[in-house]
């Protein structure tokens, strides 16, 4: 492991035990903050009511630590919404929140389309085809965004456990996370090595984070978040927690493939973009930045910072902050994003070879409500 990821191993890895519920909800009053749990689901009605209705009874029932559970069904084929309505979470189509930014079906468009729906500052995000999990993994993600103001991401460890075809269960599960996932990491963004997990489902991140990003509409928008976060705000920016060990619905050899080649699509763009943030850090005839203004939090650079100039960007693709009067993306800037900055190439099959990414945040109407629709 490089010398960069041990550091940050050391530093930002803890346990769900060293967060206790105790201490996060005296954090969470003392911070006035609002929690979402969103879950993106497609056809998991055997597996969707046992995760709602325990994370209700413990963490809303039992202690205020959720504001809410929003599931966001894409499409599902099976009664997965009528299931987890009636276990009480909050149920939206996909396809029907911000109706003019189209669909696109995929775990990253429900991710992305939460922001229009949900009302929480943090957002936890958990799969929804857990089949050995626990409440802890939800307050173990929480503890380090609750705990410190610098970090944005928190990614869960675990022991993904496999269930063999003769009932034998082993932890050698993830085929995409050590054939695929983590030689990239370790070939194009070593720094990263510390992760555990790096397409783990369940996650947390600071809305403010999620609205900063462009997010693929597919598999790979894990990825895509550890390493944008990483780059934008430097490794210290991200946490891991470990939380024992996490079974769920293994998908066949044909998903499994389908999956991989997102993953190869978002890490292609992905190294283009970090290679020309490292190019870009080579010295220049003329100041890359405003005179007298540090591009650095504190006013200085840490070891692990991420460079600081990145590449022209699309109206749309800046965060709020950024744009005329803290505005979101607009539909027209969406539409030239599709075209100027990813493209729109498909393959016969209909496999996207670049990532289609949304952009932009949750938009509210004048009464300060959140626009979008498709609640159940």
């Amino acid at each position: 492991m490089q010398e960069r990821a041990a550091r940050w191993f050391r530093s930002r890895s803890t346990t769900w035990r060293d967060w206790p519920l105790e201490g996060l909800l005296t954090a969470k009053l003392r911070q006035g903050s609002s929690i979402s749990l969103v879950i993106p689901a497609r056809d998991e009605a055997d597996t969707l009511p046992a995760i709602v209705t325990t994370l209700r009874q413990a963490l809303m029932k039992d202690a205020p630590l959720l504001d809410e559970i929003v599931v966001i069904d894409s499409d599902s084929h099976d009664a997965t919404a009528e299931v987890a309505e009636q276990a009480g979470a909050t149920v939206y189509r996909a396809r029907e929140i911000a109706g003019d930014f189209g669909t696109r079906k995929g775990k990253g468009e429900a991710l992305w389309k939460s922001l229009f729906v949900v009302s929480g500052d943090v957002l936890v995000f958990v799969d929804g085809d857990l089949t050995r999990w626990g409440p802890h993994f939800v307050t173990g993600l929480l503890g380090p965004l609750l705990a410190d103001p610098e970090v944005l991401l928190v990614r869960a460890a675990y022991a993904r456990l496999r269930t063999h075809p003769d009932g034998t269960v082993t932890a050698d599960g993830g085929r995409l996370t050590e054939l695929v996932a983590r030689p990239l990491i370790n070939l194009h963004w070593p720094e990263l090595g510390g992760v555990a997990q790096p397409l783990a489902g369940e996650w947390a991140a600071r809305r403010s984070l999620m609205e900063s990003l462009s997010i693929p509409v597919g598999y790979g928008v894990e990825l895509s978040t550890l390493i944008d976060t990483a780059s934008r705000h430097g490794l210290d920016a991200v946490a891991q927690v470990q939380l024992g060990e996490r079974a769920h619905r293994h998908r066949s050899d044909a998903d499994m493939a389908l999956a991989a080649a997102e993953l190869l699509a978002v890490a292609e763009s992905r190294r283009a973009q970090w290679t020309y943030r490292c190019l870009s850090n080579l010295p220049t005839a003329g100041p890359s930045r405003s005179p007298g203004r540090s591009p650095w939090p504190n006013g200085r650079r840490s070891r692990d910072s991420p460079i600081p100039r990145a590449p022209p960007r699309h109206p749309a693709m800046l965060a709020p902050r950024e744009r005329p009067g803290g505005a979101a993306a607009r539909p027209e800037d969406l539409r030239a994003v599709r075209t100027s900055h990813h493209g729109d190439r498909e393959s016969d099959s209909g496999l996207v070879l670049r990532p289609w990414c949304y952009v932009g945040r949750g938009r509210r109407d004048a009464a300060g409500a959140r626009r979008g629709g498709g609640r159940r």
